[in-house]
């Protein structure tokens, strides 16, 4: 006896059921964003915006009128640091350190964060601003250590603290900060934005869209199921 295979009309279901979750995002938890504690590394532009460094203090080598900046945050990545929330120039920062011969002159911003970024149970200071004179041959590193000591490293020379902050730490992954937290569109600016179906939390147009698709296809199987009972 030949045993012919039929193709049951539960199969179609199946396949709509998976296509709905997928549209849906069921079973597809979102992991939870991090971000880790640190001190960034920042240079001044010539037109006064802060640049991301692309070396550590430890190699770059500022000439003399260039000032550098370095600030404590709570970061994704590189992409996502904060910034000094200053940025003076030289004249402003090196106004009284004469120039000497065989010396170089470094401003110097230290920006320490805010209560939000700090570790558990620290307060930062409130951020400083100094004028280093150091040779010229001298880093980043060195012109903040000339005016910010103690400094403190972990094992990889990666830069943990300025002048004692924070006192333990360095560079620990954390939970990422809130989008109220770093600067992301809030009241009346994020319900526009949800609204859109750009950001928010509610479902987008596209999962809308999507759902309507499903149902039309549900409809054309439901179709073909009856036809195929039919005497």
């Amino acid at each position: 006896m030949t045993v012919r295979r039929t193709r049951s009309p539960a199969v179609p279901l199946l396949v709509l059921l998976a296509a709905l979750a997928c549209v849906l995002g069921v079973g597809a938890p979102a992991s939870a964003a991090s971000a880790y504690r640190y001190w960034s590394f920042w240079e001044r532009t010539d037109t006064g915006a802060w640049r991301y460094a692309t070396r550590g203090p430890a190699l770059a080598r500022p000439g003399d009128g260039d000032v550098a900046g370095f600030r404590f945050a709570v970061s994704e990545d590189a992409g996502d640091a904060t910034r000094p929330r200053t940025a003076p120039d030289f004249a402003a920062l090196c106004a009284g350190t004469e120039a000497r011969a065989g010396q170089k002159r470094v401003g110097l911003v230290i920006d320490f964060g805010t209560a939000a970024d700090a570790p558990s149970g620290e307060r930062p200071p409130g951020a400083r601003t100094a004028c280093a004179r150091v040779p010229e041959d001298a880093s980043a590193a060195d012109a903040l250590a000339a005016v910010a000591k103690p400094l403190r490293y972990d094992a990889s020379a990666l830069l943990c603290g300025i002048a004692d902050y924070p006192r333990h730490g360095c560079g620990e992954q954390v939970a990422a900060p809130s989008k109220k937290a770093s600067g992301e569109p809030s009241g009346k600016a994020a319900e526009e934005t949800s609204a859109r179906g750009d950001g928010g939390d509610g479902p987008s147009v596209g999962v809308f869209a999507g759902l309507g698709v499903l149902v039309v296809l549900a409809a054309g199987i439901g179709w073909q199921t009856r036809r195929r009972r039919r005497p």
